[in-house]
């Protein structure tokens, strides 16, 4: 790996799940760094991810003072990876539902690529143990912010991706309305906007090995009318 790469893990309540994980990222990306952005977890995650990074100079923590959001804390490690000159950001979640065994397919799509999404669906993709209401709800999200933003992928609502830093440096991340789910979308909408080459490889998402899962209603309601208004804006070319 000539390239220099920083693995995000955006961390509440992960401490059971933090150092395997950690572990199995350097497994299969030795060379690559983690950083782990903490919202001030009250199970200790922020301090195991401490001590994580006083025995291995991999790995760097980024502590916030509470939850505020998936997206924003994406958006953190976007800054951290421009201001620190890496080569490519990958972006998972910290509960094992991004396996990563599938870390090397994603950084050798990066050859031709701005953008490489781990998708559930494509051939080979999939998720294990969803309840047909949440992957329905899935399809359906995939399928509208496909339309509404004329994205060239399947998977558009997964956060486990690659990106090339020096296009995310061209994004407008000031602008990035969404902090919940719908970041996933805007994002995409957002580098396709910057002349993003994208590409997929396919995963099996599987369910949390450990702890609770972070899904909020409230929240997906939130961002669905979020991303059918920037949606609208965007087939108007008012965003």
């Amino acid at each position: 790996m000539s390239e220099r790469t920083l693995v995000s893990l955006a961390t509440y309540n992960e401490k059971d799940n933090l150092e395997p994980l950690v572990s199995e990222i350097h497994r299969y990306l030795p060379e690559a760094d983690v950083l782990i952005i903490d919202d001030n977890s009250p199970d200790g995650t922020g301090q195991l991810a401490d001590q994580l990074a006083a025995k291995d100079r991999r790995i760097h923590v980024l502590h916030r003072p509470g939850k505020m959001g998936l997206g924003t804390a994406t958006i953190a490690a976007m800054r951290y990876a421009i201001e620190k000159n890496y080569d490519f950001l990958i972006n998972m979640d910290a509960d094992f539902s991004h396996h990563p065994r599938y870390l090397p397919d994603l950084y050798g799509g990066m050859k031709d690529r701005d953008v490489m999404i781990g998708s559930r669906y494509v051939p080979g993709g999939g998720v294990k143990n969803w309840p047909w209401k949440r992957a329905a709800m899935s399809w359906g999200v995939n399928v509208l912010s496909r339309v509404l933003f004329c994205l060239p992928v399947h998977d558009t609502s997964g956060a486990f991706r690659c990106y090339r830093v020096s296009l995310l440096s061209r994004l407008p991340l000031h602008r990035i309305w969404s902090r919940g789910y719908s970041f996933q979308e805007e994002v995409l909408y957002r580098c396709r906007k910057a002349g993003a080459r994208f590409g997929e490889t396919p995963i099996i998402f599987e369910d949390r090995r450990a702890g609770s899962s972070k899904v909020n209603v409230r929240e997906a309601v939130r961002s669905l009318t979020i991303l059918c208004v920037l949606g609208v804006l965007a087939l108007l070319g008012l965003d």
